[in-house]
């Protein structure tokens, strides 16, 4: 069993995995001042309230964006199980060929989904991640990883209009009653949710003319179980692409 973490600059989502099955899905905050004990005591709750002992772990591996915060929950998985830690980036094999301009800036989190993608998925093949910010990866009918786009993130841009204005209201992220608000908080719910799929469907549009054919859409992260409901388009929620995808590169570099 394996034990496979996805570090973003809002939250870190990890879970265990066996025989290729994912096994949990826990979403935690991430903590940049949290020390290596704090996240071996955090990790070790999520194990137990799964029913998995520590002493079940035989391996285990990150993908972050977030570099202060990978060494320390390394050091905290190998505290708490023994176990040594793959982390994505050079010198990993991934099998993804990434046709940009420099792969080398190419974030952990996309390679990591795209492997996913090009194993569950047909290809042509668009891939949403909507976290923190929202990117639309496009890996192409030969199975090359060859750009994307990167988006102000539902959450980021909601925090921005609230924390510029005097009397916007936080609210939270759900279907509106109605695209035509009758209060402040309906207005505000209809014109987040709306403008996000909204912005997904017509990118997603734009992207097929570009490649000249049909895509498979698949979306993952935190946000997209709310906002992609919302869209036009016909697209696929994977709440585990991350995971998988990790799980697939841990089994290409096991020794």
């Amino acid at each position: 069993m394996i034990i496979a973490v996805d570090i973003g600059n809002t939250n870190i989502v990890l879970g265990c995995a066996e025989n290729d099955r994912i096994l949990f899905r826990e979403r935690i905050s991430t903590t940049q001042t949290a020390t290596e004990l704090e996240y071996a005591v955090i990790i070790r709750e999520a194990l137990d309230i799964n029913g998995i002992s520590p002493a079940d772990i035989g391996g285990a591996i990150i993908s972050s964006v977030v570099p202060s915060v990978t060494g320390t929950v390394k050091a905290a998985i190998t505290k708490l199980t023994g176990s040594d830690v793959m982390v994505v980036g050079p010198g990993i094999k991934t099998g993804l060929s990434i046709m940009i301009d420099n792969p080398a800036q190419l974030g952990s989190d996309l390679v990591v989904d795209a492997v996913a993608g090009i194993r569950e998925y047909p290809v042509p093949l668009i891939i949403i991640d909507m976290g923190t910010a929202t990117t639309i990866s496009v890996v192409d009918s030969k199975r090359n990883y060859i750009g994307g786009v990167i988006m102000t993130g539902m959450a980021v841009s909601t925090d921005a209009l609230i924390s510029r204005t005097a009397q916007l209201p936080r609210i939270a992220f759900e279907k509106p009653k109605r695209i035509i608000g009758a209060n402040t908080v309906e207005c505000l719910k209809s014109g987040i949710m709306y403008s996000n799929a909204c912005a997904i469907d017509g990118m997603v549009e734009r992207m097929e003319e570009e490649l000249g054919e049909k895509c498979t859409v698949v979306a993952t992260g935190g946000l997209s179980g709310v906002v992609i409901p919302l869209c036009r388009r016909d697209i696929i929620i994977d709440d585990d692409l991350m995971l998988k995808g990790l799980v697939l590169i841990y089994n290409k570099n096991k020794r």
